[in-house]
């Protein structure tokens, strides 16, 4: 309650948490649009492949012309201005910056990016859930024994999931289900990103006047976003995933706490302690209202009478018995919300989130019967779809992660809807992020994986 104050501090003493930032997408667009009014907050450098891009985001977000300095060396002065560069190391390894975020989506850069972090003394946040989904309690445990901060990103659906989660365990609650909701109909597993706009509901124009990325937004559509989700949210919380991945069972917000029970008491969850993404539409695509598409919700229990009967005197949402309880945000504000996870982890010493355990994994499923010698698109891609499981079951089945599965080469057929093997493709197994991934497996898993 205090993070403002905080930063006014480390504002009235000139010495702003320095941040440096690699990927210039619509998260770091939202951030430095309002980057620009928050006290205690410098942004000191972003990195991106196509620098082109750092300049349309500065310019999209309305900072003034030439406020960067193009660098492309680390010793090199900026003159006041912001370092630009399309090397994510150098930026990295600017002894100034107190915070770097990895906004890039991409798993395998993720894993890179937060181990060159730690071993240069930075704190990373997170935005690439894709990352921690693939080895984020790895990446965790190595900041925490170098006494840095490792963090999921506020303003994101895992991070005010968890936050959700941690308040009503600090109350004392059980938690019975935590998650978010979406878009979601069964067929859309298979949609690629030829037809994302359709599905999604997007102005084909618009989506290109505003450099949307119709991949990234196909992975949101195809359920494999959610899966990444709430695998950080599972692995941050030690809730469990419904063995058979989420069911995407449509829920108004006003049902959540009648809905998301376990079927023993009425509701459709596998067990207590369950992530799961529920759907704005119903099968046949009409609204569920009030949805909520863009939010996130905590169902909880007390077994005290008392509490029950406060449930019902202050006006909260429970189901038909009084018992269970939802708590739910209707919205998430992804990159404008970002600065609370930059004042938490700076000056609190603070994750927004972050996993200590490995309890799920999101493992690659066909999309289509997949030929021999076929080359997988991974996340979002026309291919395969990612699927939520226990983390358990992907390793005792040698299954595949998500994270892995763009680039590669298929040694054999594939069925449609059959979950993809590591000794079905072709990887380089002393890749970085490979090597990373099955360390992680051996750290957390009970089981060794064939190959390893």
């Amino acid at each position: 309650m205090n993070l403002h104050k905080l930063l006014l501090e480390r504002e009235e003493i000139d010495s702003p948490i320095r941040v440096g930032i690699i990927g210039a997408g619509k998260f770091t667009t939202m951030f430095l649009s309002q980057a620009l009014k928050t006290p205690g907050i410098q942004v000191f450098g972003v990195a991106d492949q196509e620098i082109s891009h750092i300049y349309k985001a500065f310019e999209r977000a309305n900072w003034p012309q030439n406020c960067y300095s193009t660098v492309r060396k680390a010793s090199g002065s900026n003159k006041g201005k912001i370092y630009v560069t399309d090397d994510p190391r150098l930026l990295i390894t600017l002894e100034q910056l107190d915070v770097v975020i990895d906004a890039t989506g991409d798993a395998v850069a993720g894993v890179s990016h937060a181990m060159t972090c730690i071993s240069n003394g930075k704190h990373i946040i997170m935005v690439n859930v894709e990352a921690d989904a693939l080895a984020g309690p790895l990446l965790s445990s190595r900041a925490l024994g170098s006494g840095l901060i490792y963090s999921l990103a506020y303003g994101d659906q895992p991070a005010l999931i968890i936050e959700q989660v941690d308040w009503a365990l600090a109350c004392g609650f059980d938690v019975v289900a935590a998650g978010k909701g979406t878009k979601y109909l069964p067929g859309y597993h298979y949609v690629s990103p030829e037809d994302v706009w359709k599905n999604y509901g997007i102005d084909e124009q618009y989506a290109e006047r505003s450099g949307l990325n119709p991949k990234m937004f196909n992975s949101f559509l195809d359920g494999t976003k959610s899966a990444i989700e709430m695998a950080a949210v599972s692995n941050a919380t030690g809730l469990k995933p419904n063995s058979d991945g989420l069911q995407f069972p449509p829920c108004s917000a006003n049902d959540l706490a009648e809905k998301l029970r376990p079927v023993g008491e009425g509701g459709v969850l596998n067990h207590e302690g369950q992530v799961e993404v529920v759907s704005s539409i119903e099968n046949d695509g009409s609204e569920v209202f009030p949805s909520l598409r863009w939010g996130v919700y905590v169902v909880f229990k007390t077994s005290n009478n008392y509490s029950a009967n406060s449930f019902k005197e202050y006006g909260i949402n429970t189901d038909s018995s009084g018992r269970y309880a939802a708590m739910y945000k209707p919205f998430h504000l992804i990159g404008l919300e970002l600065g609370i996870s930059i004042a938490n982890v700076v000056l609190r010493k603070e994750p927004t989130g972050a996993p200590h355990g490995f309890y799920a994994d999101v493992v690659t499923t066909a999309k289509r019967g997949l030929k021999e010698g076929e080359i997988l698109d991974g996340e979002g891609g026309a291919t395969v779809f990612g699927k939520l499981i226990p983390a358990q079951k992907s390793l005792k089945e040698g299954y595949l992660p998500i994270g892995l599965a763009s680039s590669i080469r298929l040694t054999r057929p594939i069925m449609k809807d059959e979950i993809i093997r590591w000794n079905d493709v072709e990887i380089n197994y002393d890749s970085k992020a490979v090597k990373t991934r099955r360390e992680m497996e051996h750290m957390f898993g009970d089981l060794s994986i064939k190959g390893s």
